[in-house]
């Protein structure tokens, strides 16, 4: 496989064993050198081991030679030879210009040292513990090459060595630049990870800070974050990890705070997602509503196939697929290359944009052919036309909504789809069972807060209020209550009300279908939906009526669809109960046909007439006399 690399251990560069056992490298050194410095290298090149030992122990250059080399140098040569080749003072200088130095390959160079003007020399130590003599017996092109890399270098091993030290902090430095908003962070990070089992609430002292911060500066969401888990996680095991001397509600309380600055909610509006969800569903529900539903569509069988319709599509270059076993003509689109809401397709109204939950309430009606149905709040008719395409165009139904403006789009839907059975009408829905009644059935989508279709309306976080939910459930108890009158009881394949908002709050939802309950002889049927979550029979100090269990309730983290509730009422009696306790529900049976334009005269009337004459006993004589004789004198002008 090769050998393997060590990086602390350095290879020794230089001539290799076989460069230096070769000889006569002393002459042809000779080519390289001065014609003076040549003489000297020859003189000393004759003098063999008796006039220089290499010096153990390698890499010193400027060790002086001892007593017993200079005793020994001078015994083998002549008085001519004596006077240079005494002991001299060397003294070690920078080198200048072109020299021969002891380079990092172990070769040697000019200059790195100058004797005196006497003529001394010494001896010559490469770094690895090689003589000169070794020195000598390089090839000419070896020495050559090395004077050529000694002239561009210029620098000793020590220096390289300092070089590669420095670049390689440079490189760290470099690292540590790229990697700096990480290493600012990393503490940070390790600490939130560390303490996730011993999560610890801020002071007051901090939080005030952080306030003054905020102001100035955007808030930290990673940090805000970090602290979301950590309290989440010590609230499921309150008692176990919970601090010393701090509540629950002061954790409840940061905890909701922190929620208001990561997810941008309102004060309000997170207190009553705290009172309804547990807290780690909470969680998922404001993750879920920071990403958009997907893009649904339902085919209209008046005119096509679903499986036409999205072979069509695809051929278009469109991808989905089939919305849910739940539903026969939903497809839910993942991408598109064309415009979904202007293809051919669309323009000649094989299918309707139409989001998944908006399906639900008009298969909760089940409407059958042939019957007549009301649809109180219809804009922009996405119902109206599911209805028409279940009845496949018979019966009549008939599109009420309050707002003209918004009757448009129903219109041009309706014109589009092709449904021939409806009818549009602009009328107020709480002054319609004066109009027409004697419905089948009767869909009323009310208005409400939106709270479950957040991540279409973000804007809901912010903008409401107690005040906004109050009116909304006020005005929804009278479209309800006003729906039910619309229905006719006796009808033979119908009597059913469906009640659906896209809220979640329970003051829209079961608040009012328990209210009702309670105003009107309707009871809660199943809705026929295999899925969704069943309503609340208690909440907080509330307690609904037990049948408030088949209501159904649908969130976007766990269906994937807007928020949506829904309740099936079914109506057995015509007559309204009576508003006191004391009195029986309904003592006048109910008749046994119904007009089908005109419903029957409430019997309000009547309690309130028993009111006015129990008034009228304990008015004085003289003034229920004059007031007898005025309304007898009123009697012939109306007549």
């Amino acid at each position: 496989m090769g050998r393997k690399l060590d990086p602390t251990r350095k290879e020794k560069r230089g001539p290799g064993r076989k460069a230096r056992k070769q000889r006569g490298a002393e002459v042809e050194l000779a080519r390289f050198l001065p014609p003076g410095k040549a003489a000297k290298r020859r003189l000393g090149a004759g003098s063999g081991p008796a006039g220089r030992r290499p010096l153990g122990g390698g890499g010193g250059r400027g060790r002086e030679p001892t007593v017993g080399q200079t005793a020994r140098g001078q015994s083998g040569f002549s008085d001519g030879n004596s006077k240079w080749l005494a002991p001299a003072k060397a003294k070690k200088t920078q080198p200048k210009g072109n020299h021969v130095e002891l380079s990092s390959d172990g070769e040697v160079e000019e200059g790195s040292w100058e004797m005196e003007e006497d003529g001394s020399s010494e001896e010559m130590v490469d770094d690895y513990g090689a003589s000169s003599s070794e020195e000598e017996e390089l090839l000419p092109i070896e020495k050559a090459a090395l004077k050529q890399k000694s002239d561009r270098e210029g620098l000793s091993e020590d220096d390289s060595e300092e070089e590669e030290e420095e670049d390689e902090e440079e490189a760290e430095e470099a690292s540590k630049q790229k990697m700096g908003q990480k290493e600012e962070e990393g503490p940070d990070l390790q600490l939130n990870l560390d303490v996730d089992e011993q999560f610890k609430l801020p002071t007051s002292e901090e939080i005030e800070k952080e306030d003054i911060l905020f102001i100035s500066e955007p808030p930290d969401l990673h940090v805000i974050h970090q602290r979301i888990q950590g309290n989440v996680e010590v609230l499921q095991d309150f008692v176990a990890k919970r601090e010393e001397g701090r509540s629950r509600q002061e954790y409840l309380a940061l905890l909701r705070r922190d929620m208001a600055a990561y997810y941008s909610y309102s004060d309000f509006l997170l207190a009553k997602l705290m009172d309804i969800f547990p807290l780690p569903e909470l969680i998922n529900f404001l993750e879920a509503n920071e990403v958009p539903r997907p893009v649904t569509i339902r085919t209209n069988t008046l005119k096509t196939r679903r499986r036409d319709l999205a072979q069509a599509l695809i051929n278009r270059g469109v991808n989905l697929d089939p919305l849910g076993k739940w539903s026969k003509t939903g497809l839910v689109i993942y991408d598109s290359t064309v415009p979904i809401g202007a293809t051919p397709e669309y323009l000649a109204g094989h299918y309707m944009l139409q989001g998944a939950s908006s399906l639900l309430p008009v298969m909760a009606l089940a409407p059958q052919e042939n019957e007549r149905i009301l649809d109180m709040c219809c804009a922009p008719g996405g119902k109206t036309s599911y209805i028409a395409q279940l009845m496949k165009n018979t019966g009549m139904i008939l599109a009420n909504d309050s707002s003209a403006e918004r009757l448009r789009s129903v219109v041009g839907n309706l014109h589009r789809l092709g449904v021939t059975n409806a009818v549009v009408s602009n009328c107020d829905g709480r002054q319609f069972p004066k109009v027409l009644g004697g419905f089948d059935r009767v869909l009323l989508d009310a208005p409400c807060s939106g709270t479950g279709i957040i991540s279409k309306d973000p804007a809901v976080k912010t903008n409401k209020d107690e005040k906004d939910i109050l009116r909304c459930s006020h005005l929804q108890k009278e479209l309800i209550l006003s729906a039910i009158d619309s229905v006719n009881a006796a009808s033979e394949t119908g009597g059913y009300i469906v009640y659906c908002t896209c809220s979640i709050m329970v003051e829209e939802n079961e608040w009012v279908v328990d209210y009702a309950l309670k105003k009107r002889n309707v009871r809660l049927v199943a809705t026929g939906l295999d899925f969704g979550k069943e309503g609340f029979t208690r909440f907080k100090d509330r307690r609904f009526h037990p049948s408030l269990k088949s209501t159904r309730r649908f969130y976007p983290h766990t269906h994937n669809m807007d928020g949506f509730f829904i309740a099936k009422f079914k109506k057995f009696s015509n007559a309204i109960p009576q508003a006191q306790k004391d009195e029986p529900a309904a003592e006048a049976a109910a008749p046994s046909a119904v007009p089908d334009t005109v419903m029957e005269p409430p019997p309000k009337k009547k309690k309130l007439e028993g009111s006015k004459a129990d008034k009228e006993q304990k008015l004085p004589q003289p003034a229920l006399k004059k007031k007898r004789s005025l309304q007898a004198q009123r009697r012939p002008l109306k007549a």
